[in-house]
């Protein structure tokens, strides 16, 4: 049977923490077990602010593929963006993702071309997931999953494995938000950093995780793409 709960965007911060620690483990339990709980991911990971919709990214100054700023549209600045989706449950068809679309969509209201979020079974699969959108030369991969403590979370493996740099800034402040609201945030073992041009992101299995992933993201993304075109360090 399918299991089609995920974190509820709308749940509490206490809702977003309870449950176990591994990422993507779809639990079992009788009417009202799941109700609040994280069944979608690393539930050691909460968001710090409120709860991210889809709603919020079409909101005015999301940078959306129609917005125009300053007279210049949003999406003058578009780039292509792959979304992977480490669970090996999803990939089984026992469970229903819902972290990826979120990514997703929030990578095309910036006006990126994004595919559909590739859904990979946890481990080796992830590594050759993401060499695939490194042959394809993107500006940004990121990943939602696999990065708890659980024996079979091993995306910080398989990305590590394939950068040529670190961004130990971005998971650090990731995890210090998220300890903000609970300490099992610390428990989250995203990396980031830099393969050739293209930037390689680590989000948890959450959607709490993935909300102070995304508003993180959303603070240096111009930059960081800038920067690995070639830019200037100019503020």
């Amino acid at each position: 049977m399918i299991d089609e709960r995920s974190d509820d965007l709308g749940d509490t911060p206490s809702g977003h923490a309870s449950g176990a620690a591994g990422e993507h483990a779809a639990t079992g339990g009788g009417p009202g077990a799941g109700a609040g709980a994280a069944d979608s991911g690393d539930s050691s990971f909460v968001s710090s602010s409120g709860a991210l919709s889809l709603e919020d990214l079409s909101m005015p100054g999301s940078g959306g593929p129609d917005e125009v700023v300053d007279g210049v549209p949003s999406a003058a600045a578009a780039g292509r963006a792959r979304v992977i989706v480490a669970s090996t449950s999803a990939a089984e068809g026992t469970f229903i993702d819902r972290t990826g679309p979120l990514i997703e969509a929030w990578l095309r209201q910036r006006a990126f071309d994004t595919p559909d979020p590739l859904v990979v079974a946890d481990g080796p699969a992830v590594g050759d997931a993401l060499r695939q959108a490194l042959a394809d030369d993107v500006d940004i991969v990121v990943t939602t999953g696999g990065t708890g403590i659980s024996p079979t979370d091993a995306t910080p493996e398989q990305t590590s494995a394939l950068l040529d740099h670190t961004i130990p800034g971005f998971a650090e402040e990731l995890r210090r938000r998220g300890a903000q609201v609970s300490s099992r945030a610390l428990l989250s073992r995203g990396v980031a950093g830099v393969a050739g041009r293209t930037l390689v992101v680590n989000l948890p299995g959450s959607a709490g995780g993935v909300e102070d992933g995304l508003q993180l993201l959303g603070e240096i993304l111009e930059h960081a793409l800038d920067q690995l075109s070639g830019g200037t360090h100019d503020a």
